[in-house]
């Protein structure tokens, strides 16, 4: 694109007050207006055809692959051009609604160009295009380019809040601890013979080696690895809607990938399942501490949705895909008894062959409601429909726990930490 300038159309106006004050005095003077419009389109003419045509532009984009939410990061943008590179080159960066650019506008130094990129909200980011304009060489015209790029960036949950986290649960000695604790302890699997000393049990005794070696041995276990733990999010409307200032999806996921990075460390397989009106996201099981960050990146694909959570195909479907006794960790919200009833049915089948922990954020804003004193006739209202969905909200928990699902509920803040001491407290019973 090639437009004017300020000072072509301040020159072509500029004739217009001489030209009529020489036709007031002469009127034959009147055709020299034309003549100075005419000398300023063919001046502006020539400085669109000389210098740097956009032909000659090349624009080269250096960007993150991802950013997590709450962080920010530089994107470098390069201009080389055929020839001479021109003077007073202007960068600006169209990005899609989940990043902003800034600045806005700037002045490339060398053909080179910094711009920051912060994230606004979780999902696919995109850098859309990079425009970039100059001056020719008589100031007259602007040539701009732009030049469509549809960069993926992946803004991702916020994995610095999530590792903070995990480190400040568990430092490294002591999560060295709790692995050793569950690798070598009550467990199923043989790891080693051991000298008995004291007091010992005599179902662990192994009479035949002791007889070999002449010793009392005894057999030591280890808790088993490799466990499938299957984070099952519900990304329907209603975890949509903001608890404590974040969506129910945000916390949910920043919980799962919170007790991901642990199972990981602890020699578990991790996966991510979310759904609404239909599947939406299956990771696949992954193994390794390396695995966090291709699991941290494929959950940022779970979007926000505006539809209602089909329970019967999201769950059917899970169960479908795990072959093996898994623990599977469901993270979703009720609303009417109808979705309900529907979820309730959905989780009895799949309890009946796999361990089901049922994570319930607690609604402290609604039982601040329920139980502040009434000052009027609305606040009364508002106290006995709060009452009424808690009251709901419990019998659908005791339904679930009588179904032999486990439940968590904690406040939406710690449910993090919750996850985790349940998923511990599970591995250390062997229930998985």
């Amino acid at each position: 694109m090639i437009y004017p300038t300020r000072r072509a159309i301040f020159l072509a106006a500029a004739g217009a007050p001489p030209a009529l004050a020489a036709g007031l005095v002469a009127p034959g003077w009147w055709a020299a207006a034309g003549g100075w419009v005419s000398l300023v389109l063919g001046l502006t003419l020539i400085d669109a055809l000389v210098g740097p045509s956009r032909n000659d532009a090349d624009l080269r984009l250096e960007a993150p692959a991802d950013i997590g939410i709450g962080g920010a990061a530089d994107a470098r943008v390069f201009a080389d051009f055929a020839g001479r590179r021109p003077r007073n080159l202007s960068l600006a960066v169209e990005t899609n609604a989940r990043l902003i650019a800034e600045p806005q506008r700037q002045r490339l130094t060398d053909g080179a160009a910094t711009v920051s990129l912060t994230p606004v909200r979780r999902g696919k980011g995109e850098i859309s295009a990079l425009w970039l304009r100059w001056p020719g060489p008589l100031g007259l015209v602007w040539k701009q380019k732009r030049e469509r790029l549809a960069r993926p960036v992946t803004v991702t949950p916020n994995i610095a809040a999530i590792r903070a986290e995990a480190v400040r649960i568990f430092s490294r000695q002591a999560l060295a601890g709790v692995k050793v604790q569950l690798d070598i302890g009550d467990g199923s699997d043989f790891h080693a013979l051991k000298e008995l000393v004291g007091p010992s049990d005599a179902r662990a005794i192994d009479w035949k080696q002791s007889a070999k070696h002449l010793k009392l041995l005894g057999k030591e276990f280890r808790a088993e690895a490799n466990h499938p733990i299957v984070f099952a999010i519900d990304a329907g409307r209603p975890m949509c809607e903001p608890l404590g200032g974040s969506p129910r999806l945000d916390l949910a996921l920043n919980a799962a990938l919170l007790a991901a990075f642990v199972s990981l460390r602890l020699g578990d397989r991790a996966a991510i399942f979310g759904f609404d009106s239909r599947p939406r996201l299956y990771t696949g099981l992954m193994a390794g501490a390396p695995a966090f960050d291709r699991l941290r990146r494929l959950s940022a694909g779970l979007d926000y949705s505006p539809e209602e959570t089909n329970f019967t195909l999201g769950l059917t479907e899970l169960g479908v895909r795990l072959q093996r006794r898994s623990l599977v960790v469901v993270f979703t919200e009720f609303t009417d008894a109808t979705a309900a009833q529907l979820m309730i049915e959905n989780v009895s089948r799949l309890v009946r062959r796999h361990l089901v922990l049922f994570v319930v954020f607690r609604d402290e804003e609604l039982e601040a409601i329920a139980e502040r004193e009434p000052a009027s006739a609305e606040d009364v209202t508002r106290a006995v429909t709060a009452a009424n969905l808690l009251r709901d909200r419990g019998v659908v928990i005791e339904r679930l726990r009588r179904l032999g699902a486990h439940i968590l509920d904690a406040p939406s803040a710690q449910v993090g930490p919750a996850l985790i001491s349940a998923y511990l407290d599970l591995k250390r019973k062997e229930l998985l």
